[in-house]
């Protein structure tokens, strides 16, 4: 069994290359190993431990304070609601991946300063990263986990010693953190059902199987009337097995989709993320227009549907050439580079399916898919300016 493969079965995680073997050429020096045969062998013989560090080195949780804060804000209300005319309820909230701690920690600063009694309220935050959990149980944090301009909440909820910032002994003992696999979280004692959930851009390193995996262990655990927070690029995932979206200025929330609804809840979401499905309209050349009427139709629409076969069937190679015979005959197919530019991301080729989605989003400027997969690519390359700017782009084609 490769690298690659033993980590997504123990993580779920579906890793680059590169990735991998920068993690396994770290560890394997650090255990004095040279050859990679026998370090897998290890691995999978007799080493728990080892492969808990490996996993250590792949999982990088980043996150900051109120990172989209419309989410909290949204969240908030969503608490309230349930509290009202219930003083004795208990809502129940979820982050996983908790990082360090930040989204649970922001979702208590939120609460708190809505008014809510802590005794209504009960915070989990669950990551894989047994380092991460320890980081969110300390709750001490540098300038790093602190962005934006306001930064009055610092004030209000911690105290600073030298360079680092501790979170208050009272909103410490808000949240609970522990270390489990979010594919296994509905076996875990205790789970039950969340009232509010936040899983956001953890579906983004999953393939489409435990992708789907993920979600129907989400949906068990979250509450019927519940609300859950993804990320903008995994929405249309959600909506595709069982989820709906809520219309919520600045979130990105979904709720459980009713009986029935969950086609409507695809259909939907397919407008959202192909908004004015036709191309743009331009102005062609006569023999442009003769060409295309040669040319592209009967077989442009046949192929277009033989590529989205593919790429869902995980043919990649079949899905590129498809896409590239439409492109023959039909140049401004934005379908046809999204396309192209899922099948370069699964060949963990980055430029080149940056170059895919930037033709797609310029023929059809309202691809909410594509503007989520660029803002994603720009967010990874660490290019924080330009992630927000598409992502600023694909929040007003959700909204719309």
């Amino acid at each position: 069994m490769s690298a690659r493969e033993l980590l997504r079965q123990a993580s779920g995680l579906d890793l680059s290359e590169r990735v991998v073997e920068r993690a396994l050429r770290e560890r394997m020096a650090k255990c004095g190993m040279a050859d990679t045969g026998l370090y897998l062998k290890y691995l999978q013989d007799m080493a728990p431990a080892e492969l808990a560090a490996l996993i250590e080195l792949v999982v990088v949780p980043e996150s900051w304070m109120f990172r989209d804060a419309d989410a909290f804000a949204a969240a908030t209300a969503h608490v309230r609601h349930c509290l009202a005319g219930r003083p004795a309820r208990v809502v129940r909230i979820l982050s996983i991946p908790c990082a360090a701690g930040e989204e649970p920690y922001s979702m208590a600063m939120a609460l708190a300063d809505a008014g809510v009694a802590p005794a209504s309220i009960r915070i989990e935050g669950v990551d894989l990263s047994a380092c991460a959990v320890k980081r969110a149980q300390a709750g001490r944090y540098t300038r790093n986990a602190f962005r934006g301009a306001d930064l009055l909440f610092r004030q209000r909820h911690f105290s600073r010693h030298g360079d680092e910032f501790q979170i208050s002994d009272a909103l410490r003992a808000q949240v609970g953190f522990s270390q489990a696999n979010l594919l296994g979280l509905d076996t875990v004692a205790g789970a039950g059902r969340y009232d509010v959930v936040f899983c956001r851009n953890l579906l983004i390193y999953f393939d489409e199987p435990t992708a789907a995996a993920a979600i129907a262990v989400l949906r068990s655990v979250l509450a019927d009337d519940g609300m859950l927070f993804a990320g903008y690029a995994e929405v249309p995932a959600f909506c595709r097995h069982g989820f709906a979206p809520l219309r919520l200025r600045g979130a990105f929330a979904l709720r459980k989709a009713e009986p029935g609804e969950a086609a409507a809840g695809i259909a939907n979401t397919a407008r959202i993320a192909t908004r004015a499905a036709a191309p743009e309209r331009r102005q062609h050349k006569p023999q442009q227009v003769l060409a295309a009427v040669i040319t592209a139709a009967p077989h442009a629409p046949d192929l277009l549907a033989k590529a989205r076969r593919l790429s869902d069937a995980g043919d990649h190679k079949g899905a590129g050439a498809a896409c590239r015979a439409l492109l023959a005959c039909e140049p401004d197919s934005a379908d046809a580079y999204f396309i192209l530019g899922m099948v370069s991301e699964c060949a963990h080729d980055s430029a080149a399916a940056e170059e895919h989605w930037r033709r797609c989003v310029y023929l059809r400027p309202g691809h909410y898919d594509a503007l989520c997969h660029l803002a994603l690519l720009a967010e990874r390359g660490g290019d924080a300016p330009q992630a927000q700017a598409w992502r600023q782009r694909a929040a007003r084609i959700f909204e719309r």
